[in-house]
């Protein structure tokens, strides 16, 4: 059995923090410098980085949309593990995911959804699909508890009321945004995708990977 568990595929989807890494706009821009390095004498390297909270892949806290809400540093971490369904929804239109986009669910704690076509490393896509708030409600009825997406948020870039976020928090769910979905086939996985522990975080950076199921 464990031989079999070591050989378990994984699935890395996170992005990878660079200087260049597109953030919201108007965002904390990504940046990484050597403060410390082996070639002017140190016996080792050293780094420092800036960022936003929000930066690449990341779990927001129910702080980021309730000023009286828990942190990331607070929230429990058993909706980050365990078990997942991909949901491939690349081809909804409209500009959100809604109720009649969402799949039969059996059992399941958490979903992903993949909307991107081909993840945008290089460029801010500002058309990103978002979630309904009807669908974060349908979902949670159905006993989700972790929403993700390869979008940078379950709501518009525009809208100013963040009703699926409100939708979230009023069921006490989480959010993963900003996953890297591409060339993982629909489907169940293990997802382990634990956020930094922040004191006060809005959000966590997290290295988000999917595992292959002992009984795939």
């Amino acid at each position: 059995m464990s031989s079999w568990r070591s050989q378990r595929r994984i699935w890395d989807i996170s992005q990878t923090l660079r200087p260049d890494l597109p953030v919201w706009p108007g965002d904390t821009q990504f940046a990484f410098e050597r403060t410390w390095t082996m070639e002017d004498g140190s016996p080792v390297n050293v780094g420092r980085m800036t960022m936003s909270t929000h930066s690449g892949t990341h779990g927001d806290a129910p702080l980021h949309y309730s000023a009286t809400a828990p942190d990331i540093a607070s929230v429990a971490l058993d909706p980050y593990l365990g078990e997942c369904l991909v949901v491939d929804a690349t081809a909804v239109s409209g500009g959100s995911i809604s109720v009649g986009d969402l799949p039969h669910l059996d059992s399941v704690d958490r979903v992903l959804f993949r909307t991107f076509e081909r993840f945008p490393h290089d460029e801010w896509d500002s058309t990103f699909t978002a979630i309904d708030a009807e669908a974060i409600e349908w979902l949670a009825l159905q006993g989700v508890k972790l929403v993700g997406t390869d979008a940078p948020s379950v709501d518009p870039q525009d809208s100013k009321t963040m009703d699926a976020h409100k939708a979230v928090l009023s069921h006490d769910m989480r959010i993963l945004e900003g996953l890297v979905l591409d060339g993982v086939p629909e489907g169940r996985y293990e997802l382990i995708a634990l956020p930094l522990k922040i004191a006060g975080g809005d959000a966590g950076l997290c290295r988000a990977i999917l595992r292959e199921l002992s009984d795939a």
